[in-house]
């Protein structure tokens, strides 16, 4: 296969897990992008996490919150805990790098807040124990996850939303997890705003 044949097949791949994936996620999207509105408006936050590309994500949506999406809107609140180089590498260090998140949760969260867990397998150590944390806080949480949701699919308590891209390859679920996340953004933005 030539190199541009081959490129064109991820861009098909990713076009078809996309449209694959869009009846099955509208729901739980709208859902989350609802409570997170819920949350944002009783002066709450929502605190992101994840590994890797997965962290790219929680700083991408906690940037896309504070700053703006598409619209003009004031700062909502929202933090990436994937971002404090001493936090994490004490925190590691001093415990164990299962805990980078996890301790932050228990330190920034409070009951009322959210926690948005990402993790492409599911299975992420501490995504799964930031998850623990959150709801030890008191806090709902909205996992983004793939394949068949793993052990964060299996912890999520009755008042958490699962978004899971159930196809095998990382570079699909990632890129349906962006689309999600722009989503969530978008749809936070009208229920606040109103509009088309």
């Amino acid at each position: 296969m030539d190199l541009t044949k081959r490129i064109r097949k991820h861009f098909d791949d990713s076009a078809q897990t996309k449209l694959q994936a869009r009846d099955l996620l509208a729901q739980p999207i709208a859902d989350a992008a609802q409570a997170m509105m819920e949350c944002l408006m009783n002066d709450s936050k929502i605190l992101a996490c994840g590994n890797g590309g997965s962290a790219a994500d929680a700083q991408h949506f906690a940037a896309e919150l504070i700053n703006r999406f598409e619209v003009e809107r004031p700062a909502l609140a929202a933090i990436a805990l994937t971002t404090d180089s001493s936090v994490l590498t004490s925190i590691a260090n001093d415990y164990d790098f299962s805990q980078v998140f996890s301790r932050q949760v228990r330190g920034l969260g409070m009951a009322g807040d959210m926690l948005l867990a990402i993790s492409t397998s599911g299975n992420s150590i501490n995504v799964v124990e930031a998850i623990h944390a959150a709801h030890e806080r008191d806090m709902r949480v909205i996992a983004l996850t793939g394949r068949e949701g793993g052990t964060m699919g299996e912890i999520l308590g009755a008042g958490d939303i699962h978004i899971c891209v159930n196809v095998e390859s990382t570079a699909r679920i990632q890129e349906v997890h962006l689309l999600a996340l722009h989503c969530l953004c978008d749809a936070v933005d009208h229920l606040l705003l109103g509009g088309e």
